[in-house]
Formats: C-alpha cells, sequence, structure tokens
C-alpha cells in the first residue's frame, strides 16, 4: 500500500465527512427535525462523535483500496472514478436507505433526497479517488 493508497484514503475519508454534514447536517437537517424520534439529542450525538469520524476513516480507506483494486489500465480516470462511485452507492447507500425505509417511519420523500444526496456525494468521492490514483505519465 503506496503513498497514493494512503493520500486517496485520507481525502476520501475527510471528503465522506465533511459531504455527509453538508447533506445530513445541512441539506436535510429541516427534514430530521420533522422526525425527533428515530434521532438522538444533539448533545447526544455530539458526545459520539469520534465514532463518526473513525467510520468515515474506515469508510474511506476501504473505499480507496477496493477502487485500486479495479483499476482498469487505459481506461479514462474520470469514467472509472463515476462507475465506481455508482457501484458502491448501488451497494450501499441505495439499499441502506431502502431497507431504513422499510423498519424505519422514513417518509418517502426524506428517503428519496438521501439516496440521490448520498449517490452525487458518493461519486465525486470516487471521481477524486480516481484522480488521486490516476497513472503518472511515462518519461520516454
Amino acid at each position: 500500500m503506496g503513498k497514493k493508497f494512503w493520500i486517496s484514503g485520507i481525502v476520501a475519508a475527510v471528503l465522506f465527512y465533511l459531504l455527509g454534514f453538508v447533506v445530513h447536517g445541512m441539506m436535510l437537517h429541516g427534514d430530521y427535525l420533522q422526525l425527533p424520534n428515530l434521532f438522538r439529542t444533539e448533545q447526544d450525538a455530539m458526545s459520539r462523535m469520534p465514532f463518526m469520524a473513525l467510520a468515515n476513516l474506515i469508510m474511506g480507506l476501504a473505499f480507496a483500496w477496493i477502487y485500486r483494486q479495479g483499476i482498469t489500465a487505459g481506461a479514462s480516470w474520470v469514467q472509472q472514478g463515476v462507475r465506481f462511485g455508482i457501484a458502491v452507492a448501488l451497494m450501499s447507500a441505495v439499499p441502506m436507505y431502502l431497507i431504513y425505509y422499510t423498519v424505519q417511519p422514513w417518509p418517502g420523500v426524506v428517503v428519496v433526497k438521501q439516496i440521490v444526496l448520498e449517490t452525487i456525494c458518493i461519486v465525486i468521492v470516487g471521481t477524486v479517488v480516481a484522480w488521486i490514483n490516476k497513472p503518472t505519465a511515462q518519461v520516454a
């Protein structure tokens, strides 16, 4: 695991953390206020924030590691990053929010917002990780 892995993993973790805050802490905050019985109090959640940081670190490193296993030589890094982001979203965010919708009283419109916004975030992170891991130009 070389330098590009560690850089892309840490960058992915930071992006997941920041984009998660933008999506859930800002964009969907009003929607979440309508569902007070589904969430911890702000104080209780903040006391557990180290777990959020750990989760994002694990996710970022795993994301970079898996991406690096499937790099296709000669293919566009943009295409690979978008493709990977979509695949990860279809494997994680989409089914996760559909499962939450099944077992918790989430409004359908909120679930659609979560799926769309999370998918966009994952594709952004996929594209950035692909950019960091793109092949360097060979000097002849």
